[in-house]
């Protein structure tokens, strides 16, 4: 009976939602939901939710449940978890899944516990957590359980966080409450104060995805977006270059360069060496902005690489953490 119990490791983020049984990723999708707000109903979800987003009556609401990596609507997660388990797992009467589900590293206990439940309620027969760094350390095969100092630097949709790790554990690490809607936010700052214009978070994301670069590029790319008149309140189009991203991005970068160094500060020496010699992973949406692993080489002066699967790893993690409990278990979370 217990080999017919389905084992699936869940990387809940803001921004994505990423489902992975054994090394196969079963499932990806943005973590947004569109609900009927008398009826508390679930329209939408996924891909199909965020291209709701800014574009609805007022009797829906499409929300982002998971704020800064953490639950910021509880009931709406456990229905989402809900409805993702039973796309995957069917009806799950006899044979309830078992589910290894991230929380970023340094949460609260009472926003681990929220997760936990969420994943309960959610119809799993049992729920373990595990900290991001180290599902994002084991999906990528770093060699965490020697004692060799393992750098993970995780850009993420609403958490950055940076860790260094050895034996099986997280020695020294550090998450910044601020992720891709930070860019994000810049990038809306910036087109605000330069061409009196206001675009929405979608847009900002579109032109950071297409056009966006951490550092100046030889080919510039443009883009024409629409955006609404500061001044007028009318429609009006304006083309941004690769520089124009660039330049918005400048201080959300320097921010992810100052965290980085604060967690090499607190580093034991000797794995610093470590790190020096075999340079710290790249990985999270974030890590996809181009030139971003060549910008935190330069700042920090320690070879920082792009990862295979960035944005993959930490699901494929967690779905390997669930055969290693035992070997992990005083790293995974209690609650």
């Amino acid at each position: 009976m217990p080999l017919l119990t389905r084992e699936l490791g869940i990387d809940l983020g803001t921004f994505n939602t990423v489902i992975a049984e054994g090394n196969q990723i079963l499932l990806q999708e943005p973590t947004v939901v569109a609900i009927m707000v008398e009826e508390q109903k679930l329209v939408e979800w996924g891909q199909a939710a965020k291209e709701m987003i800014g574009r609805v009556p007022e009797r829906i609401q499409v929300v982002r449940p998971l704020q800064h990596g953490v639950i910021a609507e509880y009931e709406v997660t456990e229905v989402l978890l809900q409805y993702l388990i039973k796309k995957i797992c069917g009806p799950m009467l006899f044979f309830r899944p078992r589910l290894m589900i991230t929380i970023p590293y340094g949460v609260t206990s009472v926003e681990t516990r929220a997760v936990h439940e969420a994943g309960l309620e959610a119809g799993s027969r049992e729920v373990y957590l595990i900290q991001q760094p180290l599902a994002a350390a084991l999906g990528l095969d770093l060699p965490v359980n020697t004692p060799t100092g393992n750098m993970i630097i995780s850009l993420g949709g609403g958490t950055n966080q940076v860790a260094v790790l050895a034996l099986n554990d997280i020695v020294v690490a550090e998450t910044a409450r601020t992720g891709g809607l930070a860019l994000d936010e810049a990038i809306i700052t910036y087109v605000r104060k330069k061409y009196g214009v206001i675009i929405g978070q979608p847009t900002a994301e579109q032109l950071k995805i297409r056009i966006g670069a951490a550092t100046p590029q030889e080919e510039q790319q443009s883009l024409e977006v629409q955006g609404q008149d500061q001044v007028t309140g009318l429609p009006r189009p304006v083309t941004l270059t690769t520089a124009d991203i660039v330049d918005a991005l400048e201080e959300p970068l320097e921010a992810i360069v100052t965290l980085v160094r604060r967690v090499l500060e607190k580093t034991p020496p000797e794995l610093i060496a470590d790190i020096i010699d075999r340079g710290a992973a790249l990985c999270g949406g974030g890590a996809l902005l181009r030139g971003v692993d060549t910008y935190l080489t330069k700042a920090l002066g320690i070879p920082v690489y792009l990862v295979d699967n960035p944005t993959t790893c930490t699901a494929q993690g967690a779905a390997k953490a669930l055969a290693m409990r035992e070997l992990l278990r005083r790293s995974l979370v209690y609650v």
